[in-house]
Order: structure tokens, then C-alpha cells, then sequence
């Protein structure tokens, strides 16, 4: 028996023990177990760090996982039976899944699972034990499949839910006052005002009920008594439950959020330009369109380029419902439709209907004779409150996004507070 139990080149890194036939478990990662014939005593060992010479087309790593490939040199016409056992290396953030004991095929330039058979072991080492039948130099490897150990988000504390009611409460008033006291004002700005209401109340609605993931995958070793090449290092489990689908809804309603009150700003700007006719015949239609269409197109997007049913997770987050930022190196990464589907689009808003703003009204307000001073005011405070409430919304979505991933309690509780001060602040 050969045991191999180092990374550095060392002389004791390989040992050889005669009076073991049998896998024992010991603080090795590689062991060896050779059943030769009488007549067959030549028999040579190689260990390749990596399988950088082994490319394979059916298994498709996509963790930053090492795997080690062992190459035996046999005797022409020798019986001979390998056991080998890998252990594999502690890591918190995974657990292994299944594995399948391989061996390198040169006819089909890939790994194949002919004459390997694998035992079924809970805990411990991975055991293969191999009989190929071509001889000379043979490659032998266990290819592993690992589930991600996820750290799922908890319930939300009941401050951030009462912050979420409040504001629930608060904008319902809202749109209902807008509605019966909309002749007062026109249908323009209560058509705004009443959608950006809706929007909301319907986000904070799904934040409450829809932002935790109710399927909670628990890792356990799954090892199957079939030796199959695993398609890739990472197991991946095909979408169940509605967290695909919250998740759509709280993009588009958050998108449609920001979307009404960036019109609401334009809305703003026409009155600075228009102060006589008032806004475009037009601009109602035109902002019914772009404020429920543009965060259609904007999720139909995301969902189209990033979601498969057989991996959700190009999509979304495990943890909870959001759109997913991380890559399968759980490192940040701009393809994802995080970025791209809220990010940028949200940037590209706040930027727009900012500069729109803050640039051209302070010039109209200087040059329009036909405002007067409580029409300059007027306006003024509805620049405020558009730029406002789009800041204060801005800041409440980073807030629940930290409270979120946060598992550390004293923080937790600390930012569930400013979240509910935040959420009832934006009502007012």
C-alpha cells in the first residue's frame, strides 16, 4: 500500500506499507491498494498535481477545485487490481456531493468509468477500485461534485416589518387622497403620483412575504451507488419553489418604483417649461408606457439571457429571492443581471433626471416670466421631493440589501432600525 500525504516534494511524502491490503482511514489524502498476480511485480506510480493534461468535454469544472490525476505504469499482461481512496480537502464553504472513480481514455479523449466501481462511503475517504484492461500506462483519477454551503438569510425582525407596513399603510392613504382630490390638480400629476404609490406598496408587499428563499437545499452527502461522470465539480439543482419568481416581481416593481418617479422629475421639468400650457396632451400615455413597459423589457431581459431552468442560479441569489451578483467563484462580476438589470439602469435614472433637474430649472426659474413667486416655490418643492424620494428610496434598498446578508445580530438589529426609519421617512 502507498500513502501520499503532502503537497511539497518531500522524501517521506509517499510511503510504502506492506502490511495493510485493505483502505484504512488515516490523515493521508491519497491511498493505494495494488492486488497484483504471482507473475506481475513491475508496477510505477506518477502523481500529477493537476489535470491540466487530461482536458475533458463531458466533465466541466466550474470551482476553483484541484484535482489530482494518478498514472500507473503496469506490466504488459499483468492481472492486476487497483483500490484507491481520496480524502478530500476540508473546506467550509462546500460538501461533497457524489464523486465517480475515472480513468482516462485514449480512444475517446476523456474520462471513463469502465472497469471502476466506487464504494458508497458517508463519511471518509472516496474508495475506487479499477480493473482496466488495456495496460502500460493507465490514468486514474475520483472526479467530485460538491454542493455550495449556503448561508440562507433569516426571517425578517419585526422592525423591518412594521417599517414595511407603516410605509404600506402610509402610501395607500396617499394614493387614495391623490385620487379623490385629483381635479384640484390635474390627472397628470395624479396619475404619477398614484402609479409610484402602487409601485411601491406592491414592492414592500413582496419584500415582506417573498424576499426569503422558502426552498432551503440541506447539504448532506448524497453519494449514489451509480458511477457516473458528474457533469461538473459544482452540483447543481434545478429550480423549485417560487423564488424565481418573486424575485422577477421584486425587480420589476422596484424598477417600476424608480421608473414613475424619474417621470414624476421629466413631469416636473415640463411644468418649468410649460408653465402657461402645462405638460404634452401626450405625456400621460407616453409615461403609462414607459413606467410599466421599460421594467418589463429591462426583467424579460434578464430573465431570457441569464435564467434556465436547470440552473436558476444564473439568475438569482440561493440566500434569498434577488438578482444574482456573483459568479460561480462567488467573486463579483458584471455580467451578471444584478449589474446590468438594476444596477446600471438605476444609475443611468438617477443621473438623467438629476442633472435634468438641477440644470434646467434653476435656469428656467431665472429667465420664465410667467411664473411668479408661489409657482417658482411650488415647483421647487416638487423637484425636492422627486430627487428626495428617490434618494431616500435609494438608501432604503442598499439598507435592506446589507440587512439581508448581515448574520451578525447587534448589526442586524441596528440595520432594521434605520430600515423602518428609512421606509416610514419616504411616506411623509
Amino acid at each position: 500500500m502507498w500513502q501520499w500525504q503532502s503537497d511539497i516534494f518531500l522524501p517521506d511524502r509517499i510511503k510504502l506499507n506492506t502490511s495493510h491490503a485493505e483502505i484504512f482511514r488515516d490523515n493521508v489524502d491519497l491511498q493505494i491498494n495494488i492486488t497484483l498476480s504471482e507473475d506481475s511485480n513491475k508496477v510505477g506510480f506518477v502523481l500529477y498535481d493537476n489535470d491540466k493534461f487530461f482536458q475533458s468535454k463531458s466533465f466541466q469544472p466550474s470551482l476553483d477545485t484541484k484535482r489530482k490525476v494518478m498514472s500507473a505504469n503496469i506490466q504488459k499482461d499483468s492481472k492486476f487490481e487497483i483500490m484507491f481512496a481520496v480524502t478530500p480537502s476540508a473546506d467550509s464553504t462546500t460538501t461533497l456531493n457524489d464523486f465517480a472513480c475515472v480513468f482516462w481514455s485514449y480512444t475517446k479523449k476523456d474520462w471513463s468509468t469502465e472497469g471502476c466501481t466506487k464504494k458508497k462511503s458517508p463519511s471518509g475517504p472516496a474508495v475506487c477500485i479499477c480493473n482496466p484492461e488495456n495496460h502500460g500506462q493507465v490514468n486514474f483519477a475520483i472526479l467530485m461534485s460538491f454542493d455550495i454551503n449556503y448561508e440562507y438569510s433569516e426571517a425578517l425582525q419585526w422592525i423591518s416589518i412594521t417599517g414595511c407596513a407603516l410605509s404600506v399603510v402610509g402610501l395607500s392613504v396617499t394614493a387614495l387622497y391623490q385620487i379623490i382630490t385629483r381635479k384640484s390638480r390635474g390627472s397628470s400629476p395624479t396619475l404619477l403620483v398614484v402609479n409610484v404609490c402602487i409601485s411601491m406598496t406592491v414592492f414592500y408587499l413582496l419584500f415582506i412575504f417573498g424576499i426569503n428563499n422558502p426552498v432551503q437545499h440541506v447539504n448532506v452527502a448524497k453519494v449514489s451507488g451509480e458511477n457516473i461522470v458528474p457533469e461538473s465539480d459544482q452540483h447543481k439543482y434545478s429550480d423549485e419553489g417560487p423564488c424565481t419568481a418573486f424575485t422577477a416581481l421584486i425587480q420589476y416593481f422596484l424598477l417600476a418604483t424608480f421608473t414613475w418617479n424619474t417621470l414624476y422629475g421629466i413631469n416636473v421639468f415640463l411644468l418649468f417649461k410649460n408653465s402657461v400650457s402645462g405638460t404634452p396632451s401626450w405625456f400621460p400615455s407616453v409615461s403609462m408606457a414607459v413606467g410599466w413597459g421599460l421594467p418589463a423589457v429591462i426583467v424579460g431581459i434578464s430573465l431570457g439571457s441569464s435564467y434556465r431552468v436547470e440552473e436558476p442560479l444564473g439568475y438569482r441569489q440561493e440566500e434569498f429571492c434577488w438578482l444574482a451578483f456573483l459568479d460561480h467563484k462567488q467573486t463579483f462580476s458584471i455580467k451578471k443581471p444584478m449589474v446590468w438589470g438594476f444596477v446600471l439602469p438605476l444609475l443611468l435614472m438617477l443621473i438623467s433626471s438629476t442633472a435634468i433637474l438641477l440644470h434646467f430649472s434653476k435656469k428656467i426659474c431665472r429667465t420664465n416670466p410667467n411664473l411668479n413667486r408661489s409657482g417658482k416655490t411650488s415647483l421647487k418643492k416638487k423637484m425636492l421631493s422627486s430627487c428626495s424620494l428617490a434618494v431616500m428610496l435609494g438608501l432604503s434598498w442598499v439598507t435592506g440589501y446589507i440587512l439581508l446578508i448581515t448574520q451578525e445580530k447587534n448589526l442586524k438589529f441596528i440595520l432594521s432600525v434605520v430600515f423602518c426609519l428609512l421606509n416610514t421617512t419616504q411616506v411623509g
